[in-house]
């Protein structure tokens, strides 16, 4: 999804070695959760709340508690478990049957039916909807007469969905694809109701959805209200009566609200307070390893950074970042130096492999002979831009910086350009308008390799911020898709990454854990692989 998508050092001390940190911030003060409701820090979402117009973690979020689609992912073990697919049929990994289990329907009693999700689909890939989402839909027969690369559609739905009853709709591929159902947990392919259609002003100012949760209120800037859906018919019900999301731009207020007890859950501790968060929480601190990667994306749409011999400069980049020193001193256990472009997380989905080498082992004098070899940075200048309302962001970046401008000794070649919120910075980034490296860390939407590359690398792909294109590494991904075969697949996922350590279109930092801390007021708090509080099970005292 999602620019993970996730505070400040203990008064900036600590900074000395790698950075010189700004200390500061701050945002309305939150307040305790009423009586059964949960309380929890939260960030805008980029866009409103449609399914497949929604690839970032905030609105994720969100959706996850509003939505519940063909599967759903374990939140223990990440498996793809059916949830309103009571089968889902194929011969041949190209042509699906999915049956529908009975009973379910959405939060205004309307039943979820075949044509919920038909419906839906078309909507996500139709081009003049203009939904974030769509090409997780190219793979579908009749998607490009729906999504053309250019002018109007030359159809109204895509040929491969047809509804054959209330309960059963079929799905034909353009090519095999032999873990597409794995896929389905996505909450892009969630299903819509009529109102969506028929009032999707309206639908938009208040989603309606078939998950555990409805919305109560939502104010921008401020946040937004979820309570328990009684008639829910799903298997996970909500513990608790509601969950009450609030707006920070400051993780560091969150955690001080929490320990006050004017919030019960921060599901992102600020890397300021990690070095007292276990003497404050005792047990009430999470530390997990999730599926999330930090990296820095070249936007290659730029002249300076996309022209031939760059990924040279791009790779003396990398050698120039001290991630060990990084993650040790700011994260403190909570960050790992990456060695790849996926995760360890996934275990067996992903085949781990040290794809990077050298090219992500810190050497400063290795990188100023490969930048200086290769004719210098553009301008004789980098500028990182990230948002710096979460994940720590600003003490990373600038730390660094500082770790570029000691290897290249040239004096401050690398800069830091904060952008205060996460929608500005993710509204810069999907528009193409930033002219050097950016944040693009990514929390899985679904625990598979592919997940990992696809979105991000593939040409045109939903996440490809940085326009990144390369006709061989498409193809490993096709072919990796085909195989039926899960080792062979994974193997040829790891030569596209290959070609990512070759181009070098972004630069891997580090895997993030999912941290959390609640108050004592809940319990039965946890994260799932993607680092998301499972909300539906917190239970409050």
């Amino acid at each position: 999804m999602r620019g993970a998508t996730h505070a400040k050092w203990a008064a900036c001390a600590a900074a000395v070695a790698l950075a010189a940190t700004a200390c500061g911030g701050g945002s309305d003060s939150g307040g305790g959760g009423d009586a059964g409701i949960v309380s929890s820090s939260w960030g805008d979402p980029q866009n409103p709340l449609e399914p497949a117009n929604t690839n970032e973690v905030q609105g994720g979020k969100v959706l996850d508690m509003l939505f519940r689609g063909l599967k759903r992912y374990d939140p223990k073990t990440g498996e793809a478990v059916n949830m309103l697919a009571d089968k889902i049929d194929t011969t041949d990994s190209q042509h699906f049957t999915i049956t529908l289990k009975d009973g379910w329907k959405f939060s205004n009693d309307e039943p979820v039916t075949a044509q919920s999700f038909v419906d839906a689909w078309n909507y996500a890939a139709d081009v003049r909807n203009k939904q974030n989402n769509a090409p997780f839909f190219a793979d579908i027969v009749g998607y490009a007469d729906l999504h053309p690369a250019s002018g109007e559609p030359k159809a109204k739905t895509m040929s491969g969905l047809v509804v054959k009853d209330p309960k059963t709709f079929t799905v034909a591929l353009k090519a095999k694809f032999s873990t597409w159902p794995e896929t389905l947990g996505y909450q892009a392919f969630s299903p819509l109701p009529k109102s969506f259609f028929t009032d999707h002003a309206g639908w938009l100012n208040k989603p309606v959805g078939n998950g555990p949760y409805t919305v109560d209120s939502y104010t921008k800037g401020t946040g937004m209200k979820l309570r328990k859906w009684d008639g829910y018919p799903g298997p996970d019900k909500a513990q608790n009566g509601g969950v009450d999301l609030k707006v920070y731009t400051d993780n560091n207020t969150a955690y001080t609200d929490l320990i006050s007890g004017n919030l019960d859950l921060v599901d992102d501790v600020p890397a300021q307070q990690l070095k007292n968060v276990k003497n404050d929480l005792g047990d009430r601190y999470i530390n997990q390893p999730a599926l999330i990667i930090q990296t820095l994306t070249f936007p290659l749409y730029d002249a300076n950074w996309g022209k031939a011999g760059m990924e040279k400069v791009r790779q003396g980049i990398s050698r120039a970042i001290n991630r060990d020193e990084i993650t040790r001193q700011i994260f403190r256990e909570t960050r790992t130096p990456a060695k790849d472009w996926t995760s360890p997380a996934l275990g067996d989905k992903g085949g781990f492999k040290d794809v990077c080498g050298d090219l992500c082992t810190y050497d400063p004098a290795a990188a100023k002979k490969m930048i200086q070899d290769a004719g210098g940075v553009p301008g004789g200048k980098i500028t990182l831009t990230s948002n710096v309302d979460t994940g720590s962001h600003r003490e990373w970046m600038d730390a660094v910086c500082n770790s570029i401008n000691n290897a290249l000794g040239e004096g401050p070649v690398c800069t830091v350009n904060p952008v205060g919120t996460f929608a500005d910075f993710r509204n810069q980034q999907s528009a193409y308008k930033l002219t050097g490296p950016f944040r693009s860390g990514w929390q899985a939407d679904y625990p598979l390799i592919q997940n990992f590359l696809e979105p991000l690398y593939y040409t045109g792909a939903s996440s490809n911020y940085g326009k990144f294109s390369n006709p061989e590494f498409d193809k490993l991904i096709d072919e990796a898709n085909q195989e039926s075969d899960s080792a062979k697949a994974i193997g040829k996922f790891q030569d596209a990454e290959k070609i990512l350590a070759e181009q070098m279109p972004s630069i891997p930092l580090w895997y993030q854990n999912g941290s959390a801390g609640h108050s004592e007021r809940i319990s039965d708090v946890t994260l799932n692989q993607f680092s998301v509080p499972v909300y539906n099970e917190i239970k409050v005292s």
